[in-house]
């Protein structure tokens, strides 16, 4: 242990200096860094948290990349099909990162009970349908079950649908659908009678308001396409964080005659919104850092001050300035390192009764779920905590230069 830092240890454990003058703001610094530390926590946390659930969410109905033929109808129901032999599918070996592609179609139709009806889209699936999503937003009865070989009546719907209704699990569900040559037949809809496996809620009202998912040879049916036409292909990739990149990837190795989507092209609102909450967290954290290094530099001069005739009785036996001010950073090293203790057991303690019992709730209609969701990883913890206290450390180098302006002859003289 060196000597300037076995002085500060002393000079902090003395009982003239935890009764002294300063005492009262030293436990407002570390209370300051300690605070920080829990606001830029939760701010991180709940920001990448909500970021990360809401691009789940609408990529379990959209895939990350979607592939289609070229179609100025901008409808959301499927109006062309795309043939299934691609080179692409079932596995887009040209493009490494991506992980699974699914063929999907969308046909509007209406369910209707004795007393009440609804629009909706049907969202026709194939056996190659990647459930994993849904599980999570399953809230009763089970996923459809989709085979190759036989078409099946089972549809998953929303819990919203599933209350303006009155429907339950089990319960048949009456749908109408126009025929492709509506305006010439006699009878322009098309009856179908599909039971209720299971209902789900993923928060996201937009979709929750308007989709059932069901097989998708019903609308291969209904709108006369072939057994092996489709709607469009929904493309899954193992890293979101490179989305544009590897969407131009795709784009540039599908054919000429299809067109590819990523998500951020298909929804900018709601990614421009997300991108939104990262200027938001950046400024919490600066505003945060700002008023965690005023509360430091006020306690360092404040210790300095209080400490002037120690600082003269050092220098008079041969201290350097240096020496001096290297004993006041270590005393600022031990707070600031008190304060992150202190906020990172609170925060963290904030957070997991978020994680496990979620007693904040949002508004779905705003924010896209019903809950808060929290997610912080070990390198944003680790930034975090190293950030504040190097910045808060080489911040407070400027004010300890006072140390260099004291005179041992009149510091010794300093009551």
């Amino acid at each position: 242990m060196n000597l300037e830092y076995f002085i500060a240890k002393r000079v902090q454990s003395s009982t003239a200096y935890k009764n002294s003058v300063s005492a009262p703001i030293i436990k407002i610094a570390i209370a300051a860094i300690a605070i920080g530390i829990i606001v830029m926590l939760i701010a991180i946390a709940t920001g990448v948290g909500l970021q990360k659930k809401i691009k789940e969410k609408v990529s379990a109905f959209n895939g990350h990349v979607s592939v289609s033929l070229y179609d100025r109808n901008n409808s959301i129901t499927t109006v062309k099909p795309i043939s299934l032999h691609q080179d692409f599918y079932p596995d887009f070996k040209s493009v490494p990162e991506v992980e699974h592609v699914q063929a999907v179609a969308t046909l509007g139709g209406m369910i209707r009970t004795e007393t009440d009806f609804e629009g909706i889209i049907l969202k026709g699936v194939g056996a190659d349908y990647d459930w994993s999503f849904f599980k999570d937003f399953l809230v009763e009865g089970k996923l459809p079950t989709i085979k190759s070989d036989k078409t099946s009546r089972e549809i998953l719907i929303s819990d919203d649908i599933a209350r303006r209704l009155q429907l339950k699990v089990g319960d048949k569900a009456r749908t109408y659908f126009i025929k492709p040559d509506a305006s010439t037949s006699a009878n322009p809809s098309i009856p179908r009678a599909f039971m209720i496996s299971g209902i789900y809620d993923s928060g996201l009202e937009e979709y929750d308001t308007k989709f059932i998912i069901g097989d998708l040879r019903h609308i291969q049916k209904i709108n006369k396409w072939k057994p092996d036409q489709v709607g469009k292909f929904e493309v899954f990739i193992s890293d979101f964080d490179s989305l544009d990149e590897i969407g131009n990837k795709i784009w540039r190795d599908i054919d000429s005659q299809l067109m590819s989507q990523t998500i951020k092209q298909e929804y900018p609102n709601i990614f421009s919104w997300l991108a939104l909450l990262d200027g938001n967290i950046y400024i919490i954290i600066a505003v945060i850092l700002i008023v965690g290094i005023i509360n430091m530099i006020t306690a360092l001069l404040v210790l300095i001050l209080d400490r002037t005739r120690m600082i003269g009785i050092l220098k008079s036996i041969g201290a350097s300035n240096w020496l001096v001010r290297k004993i006041f950073l270590y005393n600022a090293m031990s707070l600031i390192l008190q304060g992150l203790v202190i906020g990172n057991v609170i925060g963290l303690a904030l957070l997991g009764i978020q994680y496990f019992f979620s007693p904040l709730v949002l508004d779905p209609s705003t924010y896209y779920v019903t809950e808060m969701p929290v997610y912080l990883s070990l390198g944003h913890l680790v930034l975090l905590n190293v950030g504040t206290f190097v910045i808060c450390l080489l911040v407070l180098i400027i004010p300890s230069f006072i140390v260099s302006k004291i005179s041992p002859v009149k510091a010794m003289r300093f009551e």
